[in-house]
Order: C-alpha cells, then sequence, then structure tokens
C-alpha cells in the first residue's frame, strides 16, 4: 500500500505501517496532553499501541486461518482505522469462507477473557475511554470486546459480512450474494457517518466513508471475477470449436514463457489485461492468450 512501510515480517507476512497512524498517535497524545498533562498523553499512547496490537493479532487470526486452505498473506497494513491482511483471496467454499472470516473477531474474544481472567472489568461505557483514570486492562478488554461484536455486523466488509455472504451462498450465486452484503455494508455505512456528523466525531465518519467504499469494491471485485470466467470458458469452447488447443499465461511470465511455447508451435492470439486466472493461487491478472492448431 502507498505511503506505508515495513516493520519487518512475522508468521510468514509483512507487517507494514500506514504514515497516517502516526498523526492519529499525535492527535491521540495532544488531546490527553490538554486535559491531563504529559502522563496523561503517555498512558493514551501506550493504550492505543497496545490497541493496535490487538487488531494485528486480529489480522493474525484471518491470516493463519487463510495458510490452513493454502492462501498467503503477503502484507498486513495498520491504519488508523484499524488493520488491512491483504490475504490474496478469499477462500469461495462456504465453510472456509466463514472459518477465515470468524478467526479474527475469535482473537479479540480470546485477549477478553484472558484480560478478564487477570481481572479486568468490561463495565465500562465507550464514550469513557479516553479517561486516564480508568485502569489500563479494563479498557483494553472494553475495546477488545467491541472488535469483536462490530466486526461481527452482518455487512461488507466486516467478517459479519463475510459469513453472511458464504451463508447466502448456500442459496443463491456468489455474485448476488456479495450483492447482498456489500448493500448492508453501505446501509451501515450511511448509519456511521449519521452519527458521526450528528455528534461531530471525525474518526466514525472516516470509518463510514472507508466502510462505504471497500463495500462497493468487493461487490465489483466478485462481478469482475464472474465475468471472467464466463469469459475464459467462452474463449476456451470457442478455440475448442476450431480444432485448437489454447493456453493461457499470466503476464508476468514475460517473453521467457511466450518463447518456450512459440518453439512447441503455439502461436499468440492476443492479450487481455486482467481477464486470467493464475492456476496455482486464483488470482486474475494479465493474460497472454496463446493456441496450436490439433493435428
Amino acid at each position: 500500500m502507498a505511503w506505508s512501510f515495513s516493520l519487518g515480517r512475522l508468521l510468514g507476512s509483512e507487517l507494514r505501517v500506514h504514515v497516517t497512524f502516526f498523526l492519529l498517535l499525535a492527535w491521540i497524545g495532544f488531546a490527553a496532553y490538554g486535559t491531563s498533562g504529559w502522563a496523561g498523553a503517555l498512558v493514551n499512547i501506550a493504550f492505543v499501541l497496545a490497541l493496535f496490537a490487538c487488531v494485528v493479532a486480529h489480522e493474525f487470526g484471518h491470516a493463519l486461518m487463510a495458510r490452513r486452505y493454502g492462501i498467503r498473506t503477503p502484507d498486513i497494513t495498520l491504519l488508523p482505522i484499524g488493520g488491512l491482511a491483504r490475504l490474496e483471496r478469499m477462500p469461495e467454499k462456504p465453510g472456509q469462507e466463514i472459518a477465515v472470516a470468524l478467526a479474527g473477531p475469535a482473537v479479540n474474544v480470546a485477549i477478553w477473557a484472558v484480560l478478564t481472567a487477570f481481572g479486568a472489568k468490561t463495565s465500562l461505557a465507550l464514550t469513557d475511554l479516553d479517561q486516564t483514570t480508568t485502569g489500563f486492562l479494563q479498557r483494553l478488554a472494553v475495546v477488545n470486546l467491541f472488535l469483536a461484536l462490530f466486526n461481527m455486523i452482518p455487512a461488507f466488509p466486516m467478517d459479519g459480512g463475510r459469513v453472511l455472504r458464504a451463508l447466502l451462498c448456500l442459496r443463491m450465486d456468489r455474485v448476488a450474494a456479495t450483492r447482498a452484503a456489500a448493500t448492508a455494508g453501505q446501509i451501515v455505512a450511511f448509519f456511521l457517518g449519521f452519527m458521526g456528523l450528528s455528534s461531530g466525531n471525525p474518526v466514525l465518519v472516516l470509518i463510514a466513508v472507508f466502510v462505504f467504499v471497500a463495500a462497493n469494491a468487493e461487490s465489483q471485485d466478485v462481478a469482475m471475477r464472474s465475468v471472467a470466467r464466463r469469459l475464459m470458458a467462452a474463449v476456451e469452447a470457442a478455440a475448442f470449436a476450431q480444432g485448437r488447443t489454447l493456453l493461457v499465461l499470466d503476464t508476468r511470465t514475460g517473453d521467457a514463457a511466450e518463447k518456450l511455447y512459440g518453439a512447441l508451435g503455439y502461436e499468440i492470439a492476443g492479450v487481455i489485461p486482467g481477464f486470467a486466472r493464475h492456476p496455482a493461487e486464483d488470482r486474475w491478472e494479465g493474460a497472454t492468450f496463446m493456441y496450436k492448431t490439433l493435428v
């Protein structure tokens, strides 16, 4: 992601931080300094860092569960509004998608359980989280419980939206299921935006914009994948009808692969960007179409 830098690799994924994350730390520290001085500023900054450590753990919950199904997570990026695990793809089997989606909130529930076992209480309003007089572990326990519940809202791009999409896929096609979950996400975004504007909370407004855009992007991506699959099937059928075998190369393989297959009698039929499925990883890349007439 642009405007982010690497902190190193952890459990097979690169951990990155977006530069705007430091703006959040500065804002939190400045606000706390105005009411509680340097001591309050340092405590609140430490709390935000601990909170985002829990967010990282949440994202690694997704990543490690996805790894069980052969899906890699190249990187995880910390943003002011949370974390983003860039999985190479989401599993399309409903059971696997539900498992990957639930793994993140499950980590937050586990953290909450551990903190409460150490005596942290969750009888605290979210509006009191910025109070430095409140116990550190108590605030962290409340936030983890909130993260688990918020992420289970059945709307994209929250984890609950992916669970909803997987359940809908049992009764309808994936494109329609994604569209339904994305629409729910946009409705939630309007609600969050209204709350943010009504209360004068810019962070809530920012989250609303992110939810709306991400839900729309997910719906468009799944629709494009569906179109690409139909296109590939049509091209393969047309090639077979003409007595030809079809070969589809990822454009990232470069000229070497084209020369190799050219020596075997294949000819380039054309290049289409963004319409080929990477055979090993199920990712959509540019495609070089080559064909060979059957003898």
